[in-house]
């Protein structure tokens, strides 16, 4: 594209600018010759406006005019000096008197003009050009003619060298504007073959690249807008291929949880079928296969619950959060009891907005961790409070705690921190990634801050 828009804006600006030069040219070549033309009418007109004047002074005289001649065209015998003009009088086409040489018979200049009018010509003659002035005198001398010679042969060739200077002096021009047209097109197209080979890059895998911005006009823009087009790709292919990490671990993980119920169940089923079992071991054994059931029924409901929440839309109503922390202690008393856990409920705030159920489930589940996490005679504080004009809700305990590497994946779907105690527990990994979903359905964000041997605290921050 950039040798298109090269060779065309250069044939263009060559076809104009010689062409310019080229009727330049014709304009001062006319001009020259219609002065030289105006130059040699004029001469002529006072050359036989005087010859007349004399000739009527001797026919006044009764003097003969072709014996006075000599003595008549003296005063114009400074024609001789000027080696370009020269003057002949003829009478009845005869030579009469010359000023310079004949240059031309007068029978070869065609039909004379009547009534004092002149014959203007130019005729190219041994290798001159001549403005050819013809005409005879008016009455009663219209047997005489004066033919004015005048020689332009300098003012052409003058013309010409001032053409050629002009076309040579359009040439050095034109191959430095090509230059400089070259420069500019290198300059003008060096964002766009950036953008291409940015473009070839990212099509390749290299999502980091990015255009060279400088300047403030309309090709900064472009490198701005591609830059963030870029950045916006980059930002959906880091989804995509994260969404896509988390599916295939998601699927790897439900696979693996699935593996060991079967596992069991398969193992047990066997066992019954191929063996001869006591009642009493048989019934073992078909308990050992419900519990493994009712685990993998658990996890299915879960992940339906899961499913369920990413599309449902709820419908928000104004909850005590009184009343709220108080049906969770009740449901959580048992477990409480029995590890003799110190709980703390403080509310700053009366009314929340939000699912009851859900909100029920979502504390629940945090509180049902935390007392995991702690060993007998724990501590454990719920705390409702306003930080930056937004309603918050803590749940802290001085439990187990953390590890770093652990605090960023627990809410992903199957993830454990400590696998053999999850199990232990009957635990799928889905509870927080439950309590992650039903927090976003109200608008919330749900983040933990844990560090081992000092406990973890849940934070749960209502922007609605």
């Amino acid at each position: 594209m950039k040798h298109r828009t090269f060779l065309t804006t250069l044939i263009l600006f060559l076809l104009t600018f010689n062409l310019g030069i080229l009727l330049v040219c014709v304009i001062t070549f006319k001009e020259s010759i219609n002065r030289s033309k105006e130059r040699s009418i004029g001469e002529h007109y006072f050359i036989v406006s005087g010859i007349v004047k004399d000739f009527t002074a001797l026919e006044s005289r009764e003097t003969d005019i072709e014996a006075s001649l000599g003595t008549l065209l003296q005063p114009y015998h400074y024609l001789a000096g000027d080696k370009n003009a020269s003057l002949t009088l003829y009478r009845d086409r005869t030579l009469v008197y010359s000023i310079g040489r004949e240059i031309i018979p007068l029978n070869n200049l065609g039909e004379l003009p009547r009534e004092g009018n002149r014959l203007v010509e130019t005729q190219n003659i041994d290798d001159s050009t001549y403005v050819i002035v013809s005409g005879k005198l008016p009455q009663p001398f219209e047997t005489y003619a004066a033919v004015y010679y005048y020689d332009i042969t300098e003012t052409i060739l003058s013309w010409e060298q001032m053409k050629n200077i002009l076309f040579f002096a359009g040439f050095i021009l034109s191959g430095l504007l090509a230059l400089c047209l070259l420069i500019l097109l290198n300059r003008l197209f060096k964002p766009l073959s950036q953008i291409s080979q940015t473009s070839h890059n990212i099509a390749a895998g290299s999502y980091d690249t990015r255009l060279p911005v400088s300047g403030n006009d309309e090709l900064t823009e472009m490198s701005r807008s591609f830059n963030h087009m870029a950045e916006e790709i980059q930002c959906q292919m880091k989804e995509l291929i994260n969404s896509a990490e988390s599916k295939q671990q998601f699927i790897d993980n439900f696979s693996h949880e699935l593996r060991t119920p079967l596992a069991v169940i398969y193992g047990y089923a066997e066992y019954i079928q191929k063996a001869a079992l006591a009642e009493e071991d048989r019934q073992s054994a078909v308990e050992f296969i419900m519990l493994e059931c009712r685990r993998i029924q658990t996890m299915a409901y879960q992940l339906l619950d899961l499913a369920n929440l990413k599309y449902e839309q709820i419908t928000l109503e104004e909850i005590k959060i009184s009343g709220l922390f108080e049906t969770v202690r009740q449901t959580l008393h048992n477990r409480i009891t029995q590890k003799e856990i110190q709980m703390e409920f403080i509310a700053d705030f009366d009314i929340i907005l939000g699912d009851a159920c859900l909100l029920q489930s979502l504390f629940e589940n945090l509180i049902d961790n935390a007392i995991k996490a702690c060993g007998t005679g724990g501590h454990i504080k719920v705390h409702a409070a306003i930080e930056a004009e937004n309603k918050i809700i803590c749940i802290q305990d001085n439990g187990n705690g953390m590890e770093a590497k652990d605090l960023q994946h627990i809410m992903e779907p199957f993830y454990r921190g400590d696998k053999s105690r999850s199990r232990k527990d009957g635990s799928a990994g889905l509870g927080l990634a439950i309590c992650s979903q039903i927090a976003r359905c109200h608008g919330a964000e749900l983040t933990f801050s844990s560090h081992p041997g000092t406990g973890t605290t849940a934070k749960i921050t209502f922007t609605v």
